[in-house]
């Protein structure tokens, strides 16, 4: 969600702006700033909070993509 000049759900937004279809996965360290309705409502699939298992992250990429399709 932090990054310079921009946050994450700034970015999806934009994203979703010139790409309503593709699947968006935020990986964030900060709870705090996760809302699941907020990321929901802004087309996010999915949440994923650091650390990240690899096998976590594979799934999660593989769910969001059979749900776009």
């Amino acid at each position: 969600m932090t990054m310079p000049k921009m946050t994450g759900d700034v970015m999806a937004r934009q994203i979703k702006a010139i790409r309503p279809d593709i699947p968006i996965i935020v990986c964030s360290g900060f709870s705090g700033w996760i809302n699941a309705r907020a990321m929901e409502a802004i087309g996010v699939s999915a949440v994923l909070m650091k650390p990240v298992l690899y096998a976590d992250l594979a799934r999660t990429i593989r769910q969001a993509l059979d749900a776009d399709s």
